[in-house]
């Protein structure tokens, strides 16, 4: 996958003639786990695809985000003990400088926005 601007999904939406897209059209290879950034400004829009059974693995943000589940089931954990399953339109805050992880329980699509 090649560099792309930071916008280019909402470039693509704007020349689409139907002005409908989808977050699967992202997620079109076999990865465990894939990401695609959709929008960046004072912050960024991200869309995560995670098969079932796969993990995102333990890393850390500098930063505060807020995890949305939109279909699927995942397991969220972090360093601190935290530890909840998520599902459709369930959402978690994520501290800065701490590490999580997480797992996909079903194939799951989630938005991440920092």
């Amino acid at each position: 996958m090649g560099v792309q601007h930071p916008n280019q999904f909402l470039r693509e939406f704007k020349r689409s003639k139907t002005k409908k897209m989808n977050l699967q059209q992202f997620h079109q290879s076999s990865k465990e786990v894939s990401t695609k950034l959709m929008f960046t400004g004072e912050g960024k829009v991200i869309s995560l695809h995670i098969e079932k059974n796969g993990i995102l693995k333990e890393h850390l943000t500098p930063i505060p985000a807020l995890l949305i589940v939109v279909s699927g089931t995942a397991h969220f954990e972090n360093e601190l003990g935290f530890s909840r399953e998520i599902s459709n339109g369930d959402f978690i805050e994520i501290e800065a400088n701490v590490k999580h992880w997480v797992k996909g329980i079903e194939e799951c699509e989630l938005i991440l926005i920092k």
